[in-house]
This record gives structure tokens, C-alpha cells and sequence, in this order.
């Protein structure tokens, strides 16, 4: 996705992992209570805090927020960014590296949601994880 030229963004600052290797590593800590062994599933978890960090980063300014939340089987992660923008599917050649970010997202999670406010938006995807 690209944004238009006329956005402008604030300058990252704060706690927020504002890179997907930071975010994967708070994820890890997270799952490492709940999903010890790791597996698939979480496998699957830190997938999608990866596309969804690298997808605010690359297209809607950065991350002005990020969150795990643990619930009856499931993890749910949310990405907040600057931009009022929605993720779509980017038209990409499949010979070419990237572009699938948002359909990965779409496939792995049991339900994604986007909320768009007048300070960006937050997109939160539940993911299956036993624990």
C-alpha cells in the first residue's frame, strides 16, 4: 500500500517498537510465558507482528502503537500507525520479492479488524494459539 504524498507524519519516539525485530522480541517474551514450547502457532504469531510492523513502517508513516493481548486460545496483535489509510492487497508481480504482507495477515489470522480514527489506525488480528 502507499500513502499519498499530502500525509505528514510526527517523528517515532516512546516505547512503541517501532522495528519488526523489536517487536518480534517483545512478542517472543510474551509468548514465552504463554506458549512455551512455541510451534506453529506461534510461529504464526510473530509472522504477523513482523508484516504488520514492517507494513506501518514501510507504507502509513510507523508504529505509534503496539499490542499483544492473550484471550481463551488466542493472541490478538495490534498495530497502531499514523495513517487513516487501510491495508489493501498490493498488485505485485509473484516474481518479485514482498507484496503479500496483508494477504499472509488476512490467511493466518481467525479475524482481522481495522479501526481508523482521526489519528490513524489500529489493525488487530487474532491468531489461534493452545496454551
Amino acid at each position: 500500500m502507499s500513502h499519498s504524498s499530502e500525509e505528514r507524519y510526527d517523528p517515532l519516539s516512546g516505547d512503541s517498537p517501532q522495528s519488526a525485530d523489536r517487536a518480534r522480541d517483545v512478542a517472543r517474551g510474551f509468548l514465552s510465558v504463554l506458549a512455551p514450547a512455541g510451534g506453529d502457532e506461534a510461529d504464526a504469531v510473530l509472522l504477523v507482528v513482523t508484516e504488520l510492523i514492517s507494513n506501518a513502517v514501510r507504507h502509513a508513516g510507523g508504529v505509534t502503537g503496539f499490542g499483544l493481548r492473550a484471550g481463551p486460545g488466542t493472541v490478538t496483535v495490534t498495530v497502531r500507525d499514523a495513517s487513516r489509510r487501510p491495508p489493501r492487497p498490493q498488485l505485485t508481480d509473484p516474481s518479485e520479492p514482498g507484496g503479500f504482507g496483508w494477504l499472509l495477515v488476512q490467511h493466518l489470522a481467525v479475524d482481522v479488524q481495522v479501526s481508523v480514527g482521526t489519528a490513524g489506525k489500529a489493525v488487530s488480528a487474532v491468531l489461534p494459539l493452545s496454551y
